[in-house]
């Protein structure tokens, strides 16, 4: 049973936080969205709603889809949801009792020991919400660490981890953040090491970068310790089949999305946030930490080793509040990485790279259209069009593919380029079919 409150308990509640009415609560929510009214159909019983709901899912045309900008479609292969939707598995919810369940802890403690394996890094936690709230910790961590609230960031870094960062910081834990900008789509080091003259506690490097381009990351990593600073990279997980690990060039942190191990774009979410560390600074490590150890009889067991947050410690010494983690997508990207191994992943990042360049090389052929940024790239890479990038998206989506990001929507002074990705999910054809829409523009 539900019991409303009463008007009562309502102005002590509003009073409580400074304001006078709901609809006030409520204002940052557009006033079209609050009076929408939906069309939706009288109670059906379960074949009639059965048959409803097929006629609505054959109206979906899927899309050819080239783009990626954070959320990318890779091949998952069957066997990675036929185990993660086991019943002893098939949980988002976070296990506040997970020494109940040692399957689940063992899945945790495995997925942690993969992560650092990929990343070339000491320390995982138990994942976290996505990328940028991973990001988000990981620049707290630092700060911690440095007693220092400046820290640099790079303009290459994905735009809504930008304004993740600006709303996690927003109020208690005032961070400043100032850019590092870019010279030709790579990170201008000349800027980088003249903003670094001042006390910085940490500069967050993402390589590739939202536009594509690789970063020079051990020269970058040396300019920030000489500077005293943190290194915290942001990074594709699947191009380090191919690509130096952050482990490599010394990072402090280093972060990343993982949807693209084994979990679906699913219109945006849920993600699934990597977050690693050296082992120096596990203490300021948000979350959780699987263990192994021994039982009293001598049996292998596994157990919540850390878990440096207020609700287990005193406030003032907690690492962080956030205290959930993506247990299920966790899961789906232990499958993925235990299915494929060192030789699988190394494969596919291989196919992503060499499909993404036959398509630039192609594109550049045609007539209007060439490659911004003349800089090594992954999967992902910016091409200027004849046309606002909004209208190509538009022109091709009536031949039925999604032709990239608008990069308009980030920079207005971009709003004729497009940002590209390929995975090793097209084709040969799929290739040839992009490359022939955008000659027929």
């Amino acid at each position: 049973m539900f019991n409303g409150s009463s008007k009562e308990n309502q102005g002590q509640m509003l009073g409580e936080i400074g304001i006078t009415s709901v609809e006030e609560l409520f204002k940052d929510i557009p006033s079209s969205l609050k009076t929408a009214k939906f069309n939706l159909p009288n109670a059906l019983d379960e074949q009639s709603l059965t048959k409803h709901i097929k006629e609505l899912a054959s109206k979906n045309k899927p899309l050819l889809n080239f783009a990626g900008a954070g959320i990318y479609e890779h091949f998952i292969p069957a066997v990675v949801n036929a185990i993660s939707s086991r019943g002893e598995f098939l949980t988002a919810y976070t296990p506040y009792q997970a020494q109940a369940s040692q399957g689940t802890l063992q899945a945790i403690y495995e997925y942690q020991s993969s992560i650092c394996a990929l990343m070339d890094m000491e320390v995982s936690n138990a994942s976290h919400y996505d990328g940028a709230t991973a990001l988000a910790e990981a620049v707290y961590s630092a700060c911690q660490i440095k007693g220092l609230s400046n820290v640099l960031i790079s303009a290459g870094l994905n735009p809504q981890y930008k304004q993740v960062l600006k709303t996690y910081f927003k109020g208690t834990r005032e961070i400043k953040f100032t850019e590092v900008s870019l010279n030709n789509g790579t990170l201008d080091l000349e800027d980088l090491k003249t903003k670094l003259q001042t006390p910085r506690a940490a500069f967050v490097l993402a390589t590739p970068n939202f536009f594509g381009c690789l970063e020079e990351a051990s020269k970058i990593s040396q300019i920030v310790h000489n500077a005293n600073a943190l290194l915290i990279s942001v990074v594709n997980p699947i191009s380090l089949g191919i690509l130096e690990t952050p482990g490599f060039y010394d990072s402090d942190f280093a972060v990343a999305e993982g949807q693209c191990l084994g979990n679906a774009m699913s219109f945006g979410g849920p993600g699934l946030g990597i977050f690693t560390c050296k082992k120096q600074y596990v203490r300021y490590m948000p979350g959780r930490l699987c263990g192994i150890t021994k039982d009293d009889k001598g049996n292998r067991c596994f157990v919540l080793t850390l878990q440096a947050r207020e609700q287990h410690i005193r406030r003032e010494r907690a690492a962080s509040n956030i205290c959930s983690n993506q247990a299920l997508c966790a899961l789906n990207a232990l499958i993925y990485l235990s299915l494929l191994g060192p030789k699988g992943v190394k494969e596919v990042a291989s196919l992503n790279l060499e499909k993404a360049h036959n398509l630039a090389k192609e594109i550049s052929k045609i007539d209007g259209f060439s490659i911004k940024y003349q800089k090594p790239f992954f999967n992902e890479f910016v091409i200027n069009c004849p046309i606002p990038a909004k209208q190509v998206i538009s022109k091709l989506a009536k031949k039925g593919i999604l032709a990239g990001y608008d990069l308009g929507q980030v920079d207005k002074d971009l709003k004729n380029c497009l940002l590209i990705c390929v995975t090793e999910t097209k084709t040969e054809a799929d290739i040839e079919k992009f490359v022939s829409c955008l000659r027929g523009i």
